[in-house]
């Protein structure tokens, strides 16, 4: 996939381009099934498909305090793009200047006459241009004068639930990865480079890789987790601890994986952490005791949940 931060001259490397417009956060059921009909529509006009986003978040230039966590980091997005089969991204960098575009005037000027658009496809609640005043509907009565195919995605629902980004958010906030997971596809993960803890985990008995939290990426609540953790070319049955370790009186908020059936070194290395299931809220403990019982206890229902999984 090729990726370019600026639309000038991308219609004449490409031919016939169908772009795809939203911000893909977390790229989930919905957001696949957008991409899909991007592809196939491509396909049909023997064309490139192209995701059209913008970053940073619109959100984060206009009102800062009201944009979300980002479900997943721009690197990881880009690694389902090109699993879906986009060919071209474009990452506009967001500005006022272009959110003081007018909706009519960012399909004729940007997607018409810069891009030379054939399709277009979009969700059925994407808005765009100056005060978000561009609609789907709009985007149909100006395809008739400037010749685009239009696909607009119907809303898609995981047993009565409407996916969205938000209704996403809202579950990984409260522990509920397993609900999350059938919304996103995939199991909310984590990556990033294992680094140097306080060593308790191993004074305990069980080893912890410490994972640096990216502050842009929403976090699961605080909790235990059985999780399935990606490291080079193999994946493991992990326990993760998100939290303060209130049994020694921390402050400072962690990710602690320990990975079962485990033994190397993994400073410096960087892992990927899929949570499975939440199972159970963070908790203070009596005494150092009284969590190895707790933790050899979290061990065993991670295991039959890998056992649950199948997998």
């Amino acid at each position: 996939m090729h990726i370019y931060n600026s639309w000038e001259g991308l219609k004449s490397k490409y031919d016939n381009i169908v772009v795809g417009l939203g911000n893909f956060d977390g790229v989930h059921i919905g957001h696949q099934k957008l991409i899909h009909e991007l592809v196939v529509l491509a396909k049909k006009v023997q064309g490139t498909p192209v995701v059209f986003t913008f970053h940073p978040h619109p959100l984060a230039v206009l009102k800062p305090e009201s944009c979300p966590p980002h479900l997943l980091s721009q690197e990881c997005k880009q690694d389902i793009f090109t699993r879906l089969g986009v060919e071209v991204l474009l990452t506009i960098p967001f500005n006022l200047k272009l959110a003081g575009l007018s909706p009519e005037d960012f399909v004729r000027k940007v997607l018409c006459e810069e891009i030379g658009v054939r399709g277009v496809v979009v969700g059925y609640n994407y808005t765009f241009g100056h005060k978000a005043q561009g609609t789907p509907k709009l985007l149909n009565d100006l395809s008739k004068t400037y010749g685009y195919a239009l696909r607009v995605i119907h809303p898609v629902t995981v047993d009565g639930q409407t996916v969205s980004s938000t209704a996403i958010r809202n579950l990984i906030k409260i522990g509920d990865v397993s609900g999350a997971a059938k919304l996103l596809g995939y199991y909310p993960f984590m990556s990033g480079e294992v680094v140097s803890g306080e060593k308790r985990g191993r004074k305990l008995g069980f080893p912890t890789a410490n994972l640096e939290i990216d502050t842009e990426i929403l976090v699961p609540a605080n909790g235990v987790y059985a999780a399935k953790i990606d490291h080079r070319d193999d994946t493991y049955l992990g326990l993760v601890n998100i939290g303060v370790k209130p049994t020694f009186l921390g402050k400072k908020r962690n990710i602690e994986v320990h990975l079962l059936d485990f033994c190397q070194d993994l400073y410096g290395e960087q892992i990927k952490v899929n949570f499975t299931r939440r199972i159970r809220e963070e908790k203070k403990f009596a005494s150092p005791t009284e969590l190895i019982e707790q933790i050899e206890a979290d061990v065993h229902a991670a295991r039959v949940e890998w056992l649950k999984t199948g997998e």
